[in-house]
């Protein structure tokens, strides 16, 4: 037996959405079937649920790491399997020996369903489509009503018929699976990915412990100041229900005030501009009680399991065009900051439930519990949280496989390189709090929206004009910026040019730096100087523009026009991305709990040095010679931003 392919069917009192770790810790969780096949062979099935049990040779394989496990989304198979074996919180099967169909498919650039892969590859054996319908049925609670005896669950013996359904719906997954593994042999992943992906799953497997205290506070004092501004807006404006969009539009406008919107950044310019005292006090608390951010502190309560971690947040290849992660369940890649100078003083008012002492400290109560999420996040006792994460990554990125000289010197004699920008757009020196100072935010803005072919509606994208800059100024920025920076804008057309060469002559591997692009099979590939390769599906070009078949901003599955600057962001963020898995093996010896974007979270004794973290953060890959990397790094008592 060299590699067994899995698919579980499983019933849970607890909704998926809270996370698999604590879907499993559910007092009714159980394996209703158990699909398997081994070698690619016939596929069998084990009904659990009637009382059939799994043949030993494969139960002893789910532990054996010699042995491969496949599944699609093998974290769910993994996990619950875990649970089935071990009857045990909090202990899991190790990663090692566990491969995903689905993280394979990612990385070639391919959906995240498996009906949609299976649509994609068009392979034979596709999901079925009645599987909603019965999971429906027998996966989850069903509501009581008099025809079914005002029962809470179905079960195999409720509908005998279903039930062989639902058992032949697993076996096709499991043939659908293989079916994948088979289409995608082509493609094999390289064995350094996934140690990476073991490496993800093991700090998945860990979780953040978070304070409940805190949480539940937060929740409660949102929930009771909410109440309070509703009535105060009921007061001001006789509304029957304030919160309603379309009556407080019409209130505004009987107000003389014209609200197309009712967003977070047109209410703040609605209150800029307006005079009178009850229309300012009436969008202050429109603001305050659209606070949505308050829903973390809920899906913190959701999905943190009996040892109060909350784990699983991270998903290994999430970005598949860049092969980055993605944050689920918490979503700590879109944590609202904290700018409160008192955090730790603010905490202990939430977790006393003081109201009356929060209202009279801090103007605006949801926007403090707001900043005070991340702070929910706290290492387990006698130990510290130390974050480290990178300083200016991609402009780093960027201007080592560019060549862009000016850049990769202000990063050697470490210069603010929003001030070097500024004075290399300008031919003036610049300084953060000296002279020229206020052409700083100018090289900031620029830095941040211009990199990847961005141009006047970049910079407004980016808040240009909240900078303080006039729309009229923002073409010449432009092209301040790419005559700065001719290299990098060089390098964003050589990268299409080669792109470009590649496809019109298939498997041919042209070459550009430290980048490799091949066309062969249908597929487009970069291969990055860490290895790794970026995948792109059924590549064209039409009337000059590239094509190519990937996920949309719509999170859609469909064709998708790009150019060089795009395939240049790609290629940046990707070995952004790999410049981080480098630090995280770095810091391997450490208890990594979580990572934001280009930070990680270690958990450490109180006794660890932020300097032995960060020196670990800063090694060059043997790939990256010549690239100048910088990582800031400070302590605290609970997650914050430094």
């Amino acid at each position: 037996m060299n590699k067994v392919s899995i698919d579980i069917e499983t019933y849970s009192g607890t909704p998926i959405t809270a996370g698999v770790y604590r879907y499993v810790e559910d007092p009714d969780f159980e394996i209703l079937l158990f699909g398997y096949s081994v070698d690619d062979g016939a596929v069998k099935v084990v009904d659990l649920a009637s009382g059939e049990t799994i043949p030993d040779d494969i139960v002893a394989a789910l532990s054996n790491p010699a042995i491969t496990k496949w599944a699609f989304n093998a974290q769910f198979e993994r996990i619950c399997l875990s649970r089935f074996l071990y009857n045990k919180t909090g202990k899991y099967l190790l990663p090692k020996g566990w491969k995903c169909t689905m993280t394979w498919a990612a990385i070639l650039g391919l959906p995240f369903s498996l009906k949609q892969v299976g649509a994609v590859l068009n392979i034979d054996k596709k999901k079925l489509d009645e599987g909603k319908e019965l999971i429906r049925y027998f996966c989850v609670p069903c509501k009581p009503t008099k025809k079914n005896g005002y029962r809470l669950r179905n079960y195999y013996y409720h509908d005998k018929e279903k039930w062989e359904l639902f058992k032949f719906y697993n076996q096709r997954d499991v043939e659908a699976e293989s079916s994948i593994q088979i289409r995608l042999s082509n493609y094999p992943v390289p064995e350094f990915v996934w140690e990476e992906y073991w490496m993800c799953e093991l700090i998945n497997d860990r979780g953040v412990l978070v304070d409940e205290d805190l949480i539940t506070k937060a929740i409660e004092i949102n929930e009771n100041c909410r109440e309070k501004y509703v009535k105060t807006l009921q007061d001001l404006t006789n509304l029957e229900n304030p919160n309603s969009v379309a009556q407080l539009k019409e209130w505004l406008f009987d107000n003389d005030v014209n609200a197309p919107s009712l967003g977070k950044k047109e209410v703040k310019e609605l209150l800029t501009n307006a005079s009178d005292e009850t229309v300012q006090q009436v969008l202050m608390l429109r603001q305050m009680i659209s606070k949505s951010s308050i829903k973390k502190y809920e899906a913190m309560l959701k999905s943190k399991c009996s040892d109060n971690r909350v784990r699983g947040m991270f998903q290994f290849y999430g970005a598949n065009r860049t092969g980055r992660f993605s944050s689920k369940i918490v979503q700590l890649q879109n944590l609202p900051q904290n700018h409160l100078p008192d955090l730790a003083s603010a905490r202990a008012l939430v977790k006393e439930g003081n109201i009356n002492a929060l209202e009279m400290l801090y103007p605006d109560v949801p926007d403090t519990l707001s900043q005070l999420i991340r702070t929910a996040f706290i290492p387990e006792p006698n130990h510290k949280f130390i974050v480290s994460d990178f300083s200016a990554i991609e402009a780093r990125v960027i201007a080592w496989y560019a060549g862009e000289e000016w850049r990769m010197d202000a990063f050697k004699n470490n210069e603010d390189i929003y001030c070097a920008s500024a004075s290399q757009m300008f031919g003036v020196p610049v300084e953060k709090h000296g002279v020229n100072a206020e052409l700083r935010p100018k090289g900031k803005i620029a830095e941040l929206a211009l990199g990847y072919g961005g141009a006047k509606g970049a910079l407004i994208a980016m808040s240009a004009l909240d900078y303080g800059l006039k729309e009229e100024e923002l073409d010449g920025l432009v092209t301040a910026w790419r005559k700065a920076n001719p290299n990098i804008v060089k390098f964003w057309w050589d990268v299409e040019r080669a792109i470009k060469a590649a496809l019109n002559n298939a498997n041919n591997i042209v070459k550009l730096g430290q980048l490799e692009f091949e066309y062969k099979s249908k597929m487009l590939f970069i291969t990055l100087p860490s290895g790794r390769r970026l995948a792109y599906v059924k590549p064209q070009i039409v009337d000059g523009s590239i094509t190519y078949y990937g996920i949309d901003s719509k999170k859609k599955y469909s064709r998708i026009e790009s150019y060089g600057p795009k395939f240049v962001e790609n290629v940046i963020q990707a070995t952004a991305r790999d410049l981080l898995i480098f630090a995280m093996k770095n810091l391997s010896q450490f208890k990594i709990v979580a990572h934001v974007h280009d930070e990680v979270i270690i958990e450490v004794p109180m006794d660890t040095k932020v300097s032995n973290v960060v020196a670990r953060m800063t090694r060059n890959p043997d790939w990256a010679a010549g690239l100048i990397l910088n990582a800031d790094g400070y302590e605290c008592e609970f997650y914050q931003k430094d």
